[in-house]
């Protein structure tokens, strides 16, 4: 008797090696033994996608953007096939597929492509024939089928869509942690699993630096009301669940502390202080395929201004290059780069209705004697720019002021 159905996904410390790829396959066929129908979304193993990345930066560093996905999706076609194969080994049936065999159809932006539509066909057909659908993470491919990859931590979006497209039960996303954590574990032994978080709350620390899902995932888990369960693959305990409202959701003020140092600073000096001199830097940048995030403008007596902004890390060579002809088009100066920057974030719903969490965490810092470069606020977070040498201890300091420990 069937159970439902659930999709699960594997990141690559999950099946990062032949003994680890065995434990996941006896933890997909437990479920089987159960009585569910599943659809295993599986990443490269290990640090392939590093590898691959560093061995096209040998043999060109600035390559197109088609070939690497050409080159970085062939990680999660072998991982799909051993899974397979270590699932046949113990009796039970299994068929893998690339994202572009079950139709998981992109826009053209190679390196951060979007999914459209996905088809689906192949593995309903699978799973009524009573296999278990092994599927790679990560990937897709244009109308004109060009094989595209979904951006760094894509897996988790490819599991939450598919979790969406076929009704699924519940999406597990099983990493090398038990769960969501008030803080990185690693920087504050202290940190806490939370048994439960909102979307809302998800997104903010993923997009802010939490490396647990990747943000566009929880977007169209948001969206849909798709359940996720963040559980851990080394581990039978339960994690965490990302669902619409968390119970005593205003008794809590923060959820979690986030700590990013995967961006860079970009300061365009002495930009003309007049309409359209702005537009003319983030238009270019834009048209480019460069997230801008965090923006401040300052505007002197001289009537000049100096705009700063930070971008991802792995845009950076990007990034400079277009800054400098943008800044050059409208008559500006200098362009700096600061790649000695981290963003610390502080993340929760209970702010929107407690004053006084920004004045806290500045006086936090200002105690610690850390510097603010740069500020940005939304409804449930407050983030700062500041240097890297102290941004661990910045975390321990307001990870316990805000009372989020153990």
């Amino acid at each position: 008797m069937r159970k439902g159905l659930i999709v699960q996904k594997y990141g690559g410390s999950s099946v990062a090696n032949v003994e680890r790829i065995q434990i996941v396959a006896k933890r997909v066929v437990a479920y089987r033994k159960k009585g569910y129908d599943l659809v295993v979304v599986v990443s490269a193993l290990g640090d392939t996608t590093d590898e691959l990345i560093e061995l096209a930066d040998k043999i060109n560093a600035h390559p197109p953007e088609r070939e690497m996905d050409m080159l970085l999706s062939t990680g999660e076609q072998i991982s799909v096939a051993l899974l397979a194969m270590a699932i046949d080994k113990l009796k039970f049936k299994a068929i893998s597929f690339t994202g572009s065999q079950v139709g998981i159809i992109t826009d053209t932006r190679h390196t951060r492509a979007r999914i459209v539509k996905i088809g689906a066909d192949k593995i309903r057909q699978a799973l009524k024939a009573g296999k278990i659908v092994i599927v790679a993470g990560f990937q897709g491919m244009t109308p004109d089928q060009d094989i595209t990859t979904l951006g760094r931590g894509g897996s988790d979006l490819t599991a939450v869509a598919l979790a969406k497209e076929l009704s699924a039960d519940e999406c597990e996303i099983y990493t090398d942690v038990e769960g969501i954590y008030t803080t990185d574990p690693r920087i504050e032994p202290k940190a806490k699993k939370l048994e439960e978080i909102t979307y809302d709350e998800m997104l903010e620390m993923a997009s802010l630096g939490a490396q647990v899902m990747q943000a566009r995932s929880i977007e169209v888990a948001k969206k849909f009301d798709v359940p996720i369960h963040v559980r851990s693959s080394f581990s039978e305990k339960p994690g965490t669940m990302i669902i619409k409202e968390a119970k005593k959701m205003e008794d809590v003020v923060i959820s979690g502390v986030t700590l990013n140092k995967n961006e860079i600073k970009i300061t365009v000096c002495d930009v003309p202080d007049h309409p359209g001199a702005a537009a003319g830097i983030f238009k270019e940048l834009s048209g480019g395929g460069v997230n801008v995030d965090m923006i401040v403008q300052n505007v002197s007596h001289t009537r000049k201004t100096d705009i700063s902004f930070t971008v991802p890390r792995a845009d950076v060579s990007k990034a400079k290059r277009i800054t400098r002809r943008a800044s050059s088009k409208i008559g500006a100066g200098e362009v700096i780069v600061d790649e000695d920057v981290a963003r610390i974030s502080v993340v929760g719903v209970g702010m929107k209705s407690h004053p006084g969490v920004a004045a806290k965490m500045f006086d936090t810092l200002a105690k610690e004697k850390i510097n603010i470069e740069m500020i940005s606020t939304s409804d449930i977070s407050i983030s700062c720019i500041i240097k890297k040498k102290p941004a661990e201890s910045a975390v321990r300091s307001l990870h316990e002021k805000f009372g989020l420990g153990k």
